[in-house]
């Protein structure tokens, strides 16, 4: 997290002997040099990931038709061209010293990845599905038990990824192919009785799994490999809970709890996407209720203004009291369990 200094904070440090005498003074003028540089760089930041989605898009939807006239040969030189080019790409910007741009070109290689598999398994007869299940571009808009090889390729180079580029957004393809994966392993469980409530299901334990895999992680990397972690375990798993049919009002009012669990983590492991993810699940509870209650009224908008209004308070509340909540949060923990708990953030 980005925190802001002052000479009085700096002040404060040394008379609590944190640090020592002129040692504030060095501190502050090397933090005066720091926020000007950083902040030069936040819209380069956006044009890196919103270039690497741009690239991700064209090699699983354009190709995904092209292949069908420029053939199987091609299509895996032209997917191998990509993954390869990337990747130098990648090391020679790491090498320079440009760290963000490096891991995200590592990241959109490793996503091409299954495009060649793709490719290898149609041209050694390998590929389990007839042509109408054939289109690459349906790799991203459903699941089958014919793409497991893809996935597995993937998360294998994603994870020799991780070692040629350290870098926390590789971490986004592997999770990506992960949950793919869950739901093709689950569908050989269920067979062709695997239907949409089940993918839900399956969806909602895979994320519930993938945010305690990260937890672990948390706080023990030099990176910040958790954050994407957390993100794509916090999407597979509120989306298969907002998803889910439940047709009592007991069910619904548990959602909203667990919604407000997920904001008490927010505060607890001091990760704002947590509280993303409960406040729009709670402020989806609220609706509900104003829905049920309002519907027929005048006051319809008006009582969704106020919740959008409470939203956006609750969430400038969590901001400027976020490091004081969490504080006084982990105070009531049992020291056990404050052990298994990621240390105090940058």
């Amino acid at each position: 997290m980005t925190e802001r200094f002052d000479a009085k904070d700096l002040a404060r440090a040394v008379s609590a002997g944190v640090l020592n005498p002129g040692q504030d003074q060095a501190l502050l003028e090397f933090l005066k040099r720091q926020p000007a540089t950083q902040a030069s760089f936040q819209l380069a930041h956006v044009a890196f990931y919103f270039g690497a989605l741009l690239i991700m898009g064209a090699m699983g939807w354009l190709l995904s038709e092209a292949w069908m006239r420029i053939g199987d040969s091609a299509l895996l030189l032209v997917a191998l061209a990509y993954i390869g080019g990337l990747t130098l790409a990648g090391l020679l910007m790491q090498r320079r010293g440009q760290t963000i741009p490096a891991g995200v070109l590592g990241a959109v290689a490793v996503s091409i990845v299954p495009l060649a598999v793709f490719a290898v398994e149609r041209l050694t007869g390998f590929w389990p599905l007839d042509d109408s299940q054939g289109n690459f571009h349906n790799y991203y808009t459903y699941v089958q038990g014919g793409w497991l090889l893809m996935e597995a390729a993937t998360v294998l180079a994603g994870l020799l990824m991780l070692r040629l580029i350290p870098f926390p957004f590789i971490v986004m393809p592997i999770a990506v192919a992960l949950w793919f994966m869950s739901m093709d392993l689950s569908e050989w469980v269920y067979g062709d009785a695997f239907n949409w409530e089940q993918r839900r299901t399956v969806s909602l334990w895979f994320g519930l799994t993938l945010l305690v895999a990260f937890l672990v992680i948390d706080g023990r990397t030099r990176q910040d490999y958790a954050f994407w972690g957390y993100l794509a375990g916090l999407l597979a798993f509120w989306l298969g809970l907002t998803l889910m049919d439940s047709g009592s009002e007991l069910g619904k009012a548990l959602y909203c709890l667990i919604n407000l669990g997920l904001m008490g983590l927010a505060v607890l492991l001091r990760r704002p996407v947590f509280m993303v993810f409960g406040a729009m699940g709670v402020a989806a509870y609220l609706g509900y209720l104003s829905y049920e209650v309002f519907a027929e009224s005048l006051l319809f908008p008006l009582v969704l203004t106020l919740i959008g209004l409470g939203v956006i308070g609750l969430g400038l509340l969590y901001q400027k009291h976020r490091e004081r909540l969490s504080a006084r949060l982990r105070a009531q923990l049992p020291a056990g369990l404050l052990q298994l708990l990621p240390g105090l953030r940058r």
